[in-house]
């Protein structure tokens, strides 16, 4: 499992012209990305590594300040362009794998006391934000 953590002052996704998940305040998104091997585990893992990575100002964590978090299914990030022109997508779990495991980490960030936004799982999404920094950290189990 793959995330981009960014910390933004603001930001939303936008699904077929509908603001579908956003953060008007503070707080983090999270690109996820997941891979064959991920299981319940790692998505356990990575909502916790998530919630309380201090990379907020005054090296807080979201879970100190209970800041939101916005989570993306980001399948990309499991993109392999070392070869040719084009990417491969190998890498990257089938959605029956990684939908299910999306889910697990959004529950689970919820159950650590999380108010978290979600993009929509495999749909064309237009994200925005604006990166507060600009500070990005990427996390990998």
């Amino acid at each position: 499992m793959r995330a981009v953590v960014q910390r933004v002052s603001s930001a939303s996704v936008t699904v077929g012209g509908s603001v579908v998940g956003a953060l008007s305040s503070p707080g983090l998104l999270v690109y996820l990305g997941i891979t064959h091997s991920d299981d319940p585990a790692t998505a356990d893992w990575m909502a916790r590594k998530v919630w309380n990575l201090r990379i907020l100002r005054d090296e807080q964590a979201a879970g100190d300040v209970s800041a939101p978090v916005l989570v993306v299914s980001q399948f990309t990030l499991y993109g392999d362009a070392r070869k040719g022109r084009r990417p491969t997508w190998e890498a990257a779990a089938p959605a029956s794998v990684s939908e299910p495991l999306y889910d697990a980490v959004c529950s689970r960030l919820v159950e650590l006391g999380a108010r978290v936004e979600r993009g929509v799982f495999g749909a064309e999404m237009l994200v925005t934000a604006v990166n507060d920094g600009p500070f990005t950290v990427l996390l990998e189990r």
